[in-house]
């Protein structure tokens, strides 16, 4: 049986939340990590624009897209009803504003901009997320979903960048709900280290094969 191709990059928030939800929905597919300084010619054949994630499905047809790699796995298995927890206006400002705002406070060197000042308009995104998590543990409700899958690669880069900085805001709830996220048994499977993939490898198969 020939599995689906997954071209990822461990670290990008996209590809993580591709994974999170192929993992979720059980489907199987051979993970080939890349490394973006050089990107492997299969892939850039599949898909020319060059950023991850990529999904070469069986019969050949590429999906280019986070989340409509999402929507295409829990379409054809969503075990925990994700599909039912999405939030297409919250997901657009973080794949939108928010990004642009995490791009330029994370590397203000590549944008000639404003640390600070993109942190700062950043913050004003997680306080919205704050304001969720307050009256649920997950953004639309008492169980995990996609909207959750699909932004909180984001808000953990983000954190990242001054992790110090972070916990110190009066963000308990946004804490809270990453730090349990990153340390469930899910986050732990998609963020398996492999090598870098090249032709003629031996395939790695995610989720990981018992």
């Amino acid at each position: 049986m020939v599995e689906p191709v997954l071209y990822s990059f461990r670290r990008c928030p996209y590809a993580m939340r591709a994974r999170l939800a192929l993992a979720v929905s059980a489907t199987t597919c051979e993970l080939r990590e890349i490394k973006l300084s050089a990107k492997p010619a299969d892939m850039l054949r599949a898909s020319p624009k060059g950023t991850v994630p990529v999904l070469v499905q069986a019969d050949g047809k590429t999906i280019e897209q986070s989340l409509d790699i999402m929507h295409a796995a829990l379409g054809r298995n969503d075990p925990e009803s994700w599909l039912d927890r999405g939030d297409a206006a919250l997901i657009a400002i973080n794949d939108g504003p928010f990004k642009y705002d995490l791009d330029r406070y994370k590397y203000p060197e590549r944008h000639d901009g404003d640390a600070l000042a993109r942190r700062a308009s950043g913050l004003e995104f997680l306080r919205e997320v704050e304001s969720r998590l307050a009256t649920s543990p997950f953004l639309c409700g008492s169980t995990r979903g996609l909207a959750d899958a699909a932004i909180i690669p984001f808000v953990r880069q983000f954190a990242a960048v001054d992790s110090s900085w972070f916990e110190s805001q009066p963000l308990p709830h946004v804490q809270r709900w990453l730090s349990d996220y990153l340390a469930s048994p899910l986050f732990a499977a998609i963020m398996l280290r492999v090598p870098v993939w090249s032709p003629g490898a031996a395939p790695v198969f995610f989720p990981a094969r018992q």
